[in-house]
Formats: structure tokens, C-alpha cells, sequence
């Protein structure tokens, strides 16, 4: 959706910026994917960073796209959906800090394991909104009856440990609205 992925890449400008270029690493083989890429450059432009695209398939292709990346000035990484880069979530990050790029992600746990910032749905609302549509079919409710439900709470947690170690000053003003810092 584009206005997720403007705040998410709204929230990065502030905490880096300097950032003039930023790039989408995605597996293309994943149809969510381009629904994020047409949002991203998008959003990008609206924020006077120049989007570019990276196809990945291995941790060698994030390689060498991080790599990439950095090589351009002011340089950032977005990471949105991607069954691909979760599943190398610590490789990911870790190459992101070799070079010492500020990213956000779309998942939380990349956060954990030492990314900088992660903006998204809060999986718990989604997940309890699930159980009640589920509690309503059991109880008889036809499923094509139900209104679709669209996340309305989003989660911001964000990584001073890495902010510190890539020379990143946290605005307050996100400080105070991050839902968790980890330190």
C-alpha cells in the first residue's frame, strides 16, 4: 500500500536526511513485490530520493546489491515483504552493517537481529482480528457476509544500538512515538 510504504520511507529520511538514493531489494519472483515497487519509487520521488531495484535470489545477490548501494552517496536500503530475505533476515542485516547503510524493513524481526528501523502492521491486531472473524464463521456467520478488514494499528521500533553505531541521531519526535527502542 502506498501510504505504508511512504511512512516507512518518510520515517528512514528522518533519521538519515542525507539519504539521495535508496534501494528496494526484492525477490521478483514474489508477485508482492511489485505491488511494493510501483508504491516505492513512488514514494521515493515524492521524498527526493532517487529509487533503484535490486532482483535478488540469494545472499550473494543481497551482497552484492548492499554493496551496490553503498557505492552511491548517501545511500539507503528499503526492504519490504519477501519470503527470500526473511528467510536470510541475519545475513541481510549483517551485510547492511558492513557498510553501515541505514534501512527500514518490513519485518520486525530484522530489527531484532541488529537492523535500524522497522515500520509495519502490528501482526498481534492482525492476528486477533483473525481469530474473530474465525469465531464468527464457527458460530455460523458465512465468510462472503464478513466486511474485509484492513490493518488499522502499525508498529515503529526502532534500533538505537545501531542508530549509535551508523552515527544516526534519532529525532525525539520518533523516539516518542516508537512503540519499542531497543538499546
Amino acid at each position: 500500500e502506498l501510504s505504508v510504504v511512504s511512512k516507512m520511507l518518510q520515517t528512514l529520511k528522518e533519521i538519515a536526511p542525507d539519504i539521495k538514493h535508496i534501494l528496494m531489494i526484492h525477490n521478483p519472483d514474489n508477485p508482492v513485490g511489485a505491488l511494493f515497487m510501483r508504491s516505492f519509487e513512488s514514494a521515493a520521488r515524492t521524498l527526493a530520493m532517487e529509487p533503484a531495484v535490486a532482483d535478488i535470489h540469494s545472499i550473494v545477490d543481497i551482497e552484492r546489491a548492499v554493496a551496490t548501494a553503498a557505492g552511491q552517496p548517501n545511500g539507503g536500503i528499503f526492504v519490504p515483504l519477501d519470503v527470500t530475505i526473511a528467510t536470510l533476515a541475519q545475513e541481510t542485516v549483517a551485510a547492511v552493517a558492513r557498510h553501515r547503510l541505514p534501512a527500514i524493513y518490513s519485518e520486525r524481526e530484522f530489527v531484532t537481529k541488529g537492523g535500524l528501523v522497522y515500520y509495519g502492521t502490528d501482526r498481534i491486531e492482525l492476528y486477533r482480528g483473525a481469530a474473530s472473524y474465525v469465531s464468527r464463521i464457527l458460530r455460523g456467520e458465512k465468510p462472503a457476509d464478513l466486511p474485509i478488514q484492513q490493518p488499522t494499528k502499525y508498529e515503529l521500533v526502532i534500533n538505537l544500538r545501531t542508530a549509535k553505531v551508523q552515527g544516526l541521531t534519532i529525532p525525539s519526535k520518533l523516539l516518542f512515538t516508537a512503540d519499542e527502542v531497543l538499546e
